[in-house]
């Protein structure tokens, strides 16, 4: 009998590396008892990451989802393990220690198991509540070492990684291969290491499918004494998911290890319900290049769980790039251009930006700053001309020491901008908030909820919490999903047949549609993105455009936005706002546009005084557009 080794399914993250969304409650729960009839896994990663953001995206109840999608595992007695990103939480963004040290108590009781921690740095210093919090709990704390290649992050360098993780209370370490693009050798020595280090840790072996790596990789792994593999199934594995079950089930098999048998009609009943809740809506954010493998990565080393969200960026960015080129008579790009040089720009930068990891949230700030050089520069512009501030707090130390230097080219910048770095706890920045979001429920008179859940879910993610509660969630969701219906109904109908179709005039549009959600009927209007619309019976929704300021002078000038996003005069609800008849400054921040996951400090590009605020605080704006007007 050779060595054990066991088996997470990785449900969750199947999802989001292939798209936006993952399934709702009810599809969760008609899947788990299939899952649990495979017979082989040993553990189901079931929430964390973005789990808890998509249900609020969906209008629904993400602890009702936890709880109810974990129970049948808890009652099978296979664990349940979530993703949680150290310092942030299970959002993009730093997170208040007390609202921390919440999430893991109530996780706990919904029901998850395992909390796989990783800091996107590798900062053992933004881990050590995790692991102390997770305990606290009643949870396993499990440390994730990100891995990535650079002549920085050696094996030697991750195996005294993982033994500062157990130093600071890590009872488990999972080798968290986000992108693949781990070499399967040095993941074995990696591994090997560790166990020399520590015999008796439990090693997890996590690899993304993207570049191709991860088969040779989970066999490695196994070898050098990893005691539980994650993997994917059809028809969400390989592309930037995960290897399939089938293929590292027969791999280690063959290669004598003990590895549980599973149940083939029941891996086929979660395949086609898999597929089911796919055709349902889940499709529809689903980009098809997510599920092919690209050894194109290999290079910039974009992870998985990135891609699904980074397809949808590009397919605006690329409008954005394309109308700017339109309309300057140049040639327009195709998505594969706008990608490559995407790529390439990654590797450009990503050694000039220190060396992060490229994990959550820090892959998508490298990401982010790549793709605004591309664009800025395709329009003639300068690299580096467009750094968010959430980019500049990493680059200046607010979420931990960077392994490597800065590049010249940002150095000046901080000089130029007069940035400070900080060398303090990354934590001590942001001081605890629950009371704050205590009184924030006694005034609105909301429940806190099953063991304060529903207040953890404020303090975690308020803006989104607050569309739920305010059903504009759903709104959005139900509105968007059915455009996207009509779009897709439109281009079948318009391939199905030999005959050049006519373009329908804009009345025979639908301006609402009616949307069946589990026996619930949504009435939900539908927006067009072209002018020809006539969109007169949505008037009443319009917020009246600004009026112009009587200045008594035609000849005044425009600051114009430079990406599309949401558009905001402040990024604090405290701060002040810029206002007619203020003075601005080149180079100086007048507004922030929200766009990539970040916000995007906007700088004034030229000097004057303000006339008119066009843009809408709050509101949509697209590039190239007016935010305010100046003489």
């Amino acid at each position: 009998m050779g060595k054990p080794i066991k088996l997470c399914l990785v449900y969750r993250d199947m999802w989001q590396s292939s798209g936006k969304y993952l399934p709702r409650v009810d599809q969760l729960t008609k899947v788990a008892p299939a899952i649990i009839d495979m017979g082989c896994f040993a553990r189901v990663e079931t929430n964390g990451g973005g789990f808890e953001q998509i249900n609020l995206l969906f209008g629904e109840n993400p602890n009702r989802a936890v709880r109810e999608w974990t129970q049948p595992f808890n009652d099978a007695g296979i664990q349940t393990q979530m993703l949680e990103r150290g310092l942030n939480g299970i959002r993009m963004s730093p997170v208040p220690a007390d609202v921390r040290k919440l999430m893991f108590a109530v996780k706990k009781k919904q029901g998850t198991d395992i909390a796989r921690s990783f800091d996107g740095l590798n900062n053992p210093q933004n881990l050590e509540n995790s692991f102390r919090f997770a305990k606290e709990g009643g949870m396993i704390a499990q440390g994730a070492l990100s891995l990535t290649v650079s002549p920085l992050h050696t094996v030697d360098y991750y195996v005294n990684l993982a033994s500062s993780y157990i130093e600071l209370g890590a009872e488990e370490i999972c080798i968290k291969d986000m992108a693949g693009i781990g070499r399967p050798v040095s993941i074995g020595k990696i591994i090997a290491g560790i166990k020399k280090n520590h015999p008796t840790i439990l090693v997890q072996y996590h690899g993304h499918s993207t570049p191709g790596f991860s088969v040779a990789s989970s066999l490695e792994a196994a070898r050098a004494g990893a005691d539980i593999i994650d993997v994917g199934m059809e028809p969400l594995s390989w592309g930037t998911g995960h290897a399939d079950l089938l293929t590292i089930h027969a791999m280690l098999k063959d290669a004598g290890f003990d590895v549980p048998d599973f149940n083939r009609k029941a891996y086929m009943e979660v395949r086609r319900l898999t597929q089911e809740f796919i055709d349902d809506f889940l499709g529809y954010y689903i980009n098809p290049r997510n599920r092919s493998m690209n050894s194109l990565l290999i290079g910039p080393g974009l992870p998985g769980g990135m891609m699904g969200s980074l397809m949808a960026d590009l397919e605006n960015n690329l409008k954005s790039v394309n109308k700017w080129k339109k309309k300057n008579n140049q040639p327009e790009l195709t998505q594969e251009d706008l990608l490559i040089k995407l790529f390439d720009e990654v590797e450009y930068v990503w050694p000039k930006m220190g060396y992060p990891p490229l994990v959550t949230p820090f892959s998508q700030y490298v990401k982010n700053v790549s793709l605004m050089n591309v664009i800025q520069m395709e329009k003639g512009k300068k690299r580096f001309s467009m750094i968010d501030e959430n980019t500049w707090g990493m680059l200046m130390g607010r979420s931990g020491q960077l392994l490597g230097p800065l590049g010249e080219e940002i150095q000046d910048l901080v000089k130029e901008q007069q940035r400070e770095f900080y060398k303090g706890k990354p934590q001590d920045l942001y001081p605890d908030e629950l009371d704050k979001y205590k009184a924030e429920m006694d005034a609105n008179g909301w429940d806190y909820g099953q063991d304060d859940e529903e207040l953890l879910e404020l303090a975690m993610h308020p803006a989104q919490y607050k569309e739920y509660k305010s059903g504009k969630a759903k709104e959005q969701f139900l509105a968007d999903l059915a455009k996207r219906k009509e779009a897709k109904a439109t281009s079948s109908a318009a391939t199905s047949t030999a005959v050049v179709p006519v373009a329908a005039p804009a009345f025979a549009k639908p301006k609402h549609i009616t949307v069946d959600v589990n026996g619930e009927k949504f009435k939900v209007a539908i927006s067009y993105d072209d002018a020809t619309t006539d969109t007169s019976s949505n008037a009443a929704l319009t917020t009246p455009a600004p009026t112009p300021s009587s200045t008594g002078n035609s000849s005044y000038r425009t600051i114009d936005a430079p990406l599309e996003g949401k558009f905001y005069l402040t990024k604090e609800s405290n701060d002040q706002a810029l206002q007619v008849g203020d003075e601005v400054k080149e180079g100086e921040t007048i507004a922030y546009i929200e766009a990539m996951k970040v916000i995007n400090a906007i700088a004034a590009d030229k000097s004057g005084k303000i006339v008119e605020i066009v843009a809408r605080h709050g509101e949509d704006i697209e590039e190239d557009e007016v935010m305010f007007k100046i003489i």
